[in-house]
């Protein structure tokens, strides 16, 4: 707001003030909201948006208390490095006729929001912006979404990916990890499975008993699977976990060969990076540092995320068949079946039978996104939402499965997937994603193609 109205209508600072106040308790069941005073000239908006971006805020939202014109904000956000929502609102939903000249001041936010949008538009500003009644549960959803890509943002410039080996020649997993931290955020480190192996050889039996009990509560596991292959499973998740959290990493990929060169390690961590999804940590598969880090990206987006990819085409029932090598987020399983523990064997490797867990997503919306590089700091999210279909269990498929059915249609989606450049690695969530998916490409100044 700006203090000349100050003089025409004196209490007019307090009673916006209050109304200020008033939209944060609103929001404040969604997200942590900081509101202190009105920023009143260019020196408050400069002091605001610098104490905003020294602190651990997320995101900034800019609601009009009265006009403020917009060259105020130019200095403050050319120098703000977080995302940005412009609230369009006003304290009164609707017009009166008994409107006078202070009612009409206190509602005249919407030139002042055309005003300073114009100004951040040609300042470079990458910004939101959300027009409706703030008592709204529409307004309240719609932000949330926005805090949740914001804070998503948070994470990705703070991550750090664990990168152990990766095949060669899959051109669609490959970036430039300069531009890729530049532009999406993580840092991409490549590491040895010596390291892992170092942690693994000193995990106690205690640890290992724990955590198959904790198993048996989420897992039916299968008979024939040996115990000594369990717990071989179990030491090697164990050895992973602690890996990463001592080391600051938040997600990780690891190629099959990698583990097969290293010559020290039975079996392939499909076990582990199943039950290391469902803890919240971003996958990929076979060097996929792009895909770990979407999967993290997921999880704190939306939650719950899947790793995942298109195995075969379905025409008869317009779908996707979408499975990996045996990982997967057991979280999205369907609830009226169980999620097994198989003993699975896997020619891929050259290694001992891998514990797999087994499950199908659970029916109903959802969303697939790939995260494209395409070249320097040009960046692509290929998104498809669609349906997960009510099959039947597929008997000979040892590893996560699921229909897909895209709402376009399998061949008008494929068509627009392979058109884009979507990769083979894919993140998946249940329910339609789409407006948090592109709300994140918005605030990271990528493109955004739904298909």
């Amino acid at each position: 707001m700006q203090e000349l109205y100050d003089d025409m209508l004196p209490g007019i600072t307090e009673r916006q003030t209050n109304y200020a106040k008033e939209v944060a308790k609103q929001l404040s069941n969604v997200a942590d909201v900081v509101f202190t005073v009105p920023a009143r000239v260019r020196d408050d908006i400069e002091k605001q948006v610098k104490t905003f971006n020294d602190s651990d805020v997320d995101g900034i939202m800019i609601a009009m208390l009265t006009y403020s014109p917009g060259m105020r904000l130019v200095r403050a956000f050319g120098e703000n490095h977080l995302p940005v929502l412009l609230a369009n609102i006003q304290p009164e939903p609707t017009v009166a006729d008994k409107w006078d000249m202070g009612d009409l001041t206190y509602n005249q936010g919407v030139h002042g929001a055309q005003d300073n949008a114009n100004a951040l538009l040609r300042t470079g500003v990458n910004f939101t912006v959300l027009t409706d009644d703030w008592k709204s549960e529409t307004f309240k959803s719609a932000f949330l979404d926005w805090a949740k890509a914001a804070q998503t943002v948070t994470k990705l410039r703070k991550m750090k990916v664990a990168v152990f080996g990766q095949m060669p020649g899959m051109g669609d997993i490959t970036t430039d990890s300069s531009a890729f931290m530049r532009k999406i955020g993580p840092q991409i480190i490549h590491e040895s499975m010596g390291s892992i192996y170092s942690i693994f050889e000193k995990v106690s039996e205690k640890e290992i008993d724990d955590l198959i009990e904790k198993q048996k509560k989420h897992f039916q596991i299968d008979p024939k699977l040996k115990k000594e292959d369990h717990k071989y499973a179990v030491r090697f998740e164990i050895a992973i976990k602690k890996f990463l959290e001592t080391n600051g990493y938040e997600a990780f990929s690891i190629y099959f060969q990698a583990v097969a060169n290293d010559g020290r390690f039975r079996q392939l961590p499909m076990m582990a990076a199943s039950d290391l999804l469902a803890e919240g940590y971003g996958y990929g598969a076979e060097g996929d540092a792009c895909a770990a880090t979407l999967v993290a990206a997921g999880h704190t987006l939306i939650g719950d995320a899947h790793f995942t990819e298109m195995y075969a085409m379905d025409f008869k029932r317009n779908s996707i068949l979408m499975s990996h090598m045996g990982e997967g987020n057991w979280k999205v399983a369907r609830k009226d079946r169980p999620v097994k523990l198989i003993d699975r064997p896997l020619g891929i490797g050259g290694l001992e039978n891998p514990p797999t867990v087994l499950f199908s997503a659970q029916p109903g919306s959802g969303t697939i996104a790939s995260l494209v590089a395409i070249e320097g700091e040009k960046f692509r999210l290929v998104v498809s939402k669609g349906d997960v279909l009510d099959t039947e269990e597929m008997p000979h498929v040892e590893m996560p499965y699921f229909h897909f059915k895209p709402e376009t249609g399998v061949r008008n989606a494929l068509n627009g997937w392979l058109k884009n450049g979507g990769t083979h690695h894919e993140c998946f969530n249940l329910g339609d994603q789409t407006k948090r998916w592109n709300l994140l490409c918005e605030m990271l100044g990528i493109e955004y193609a739904e298909v």
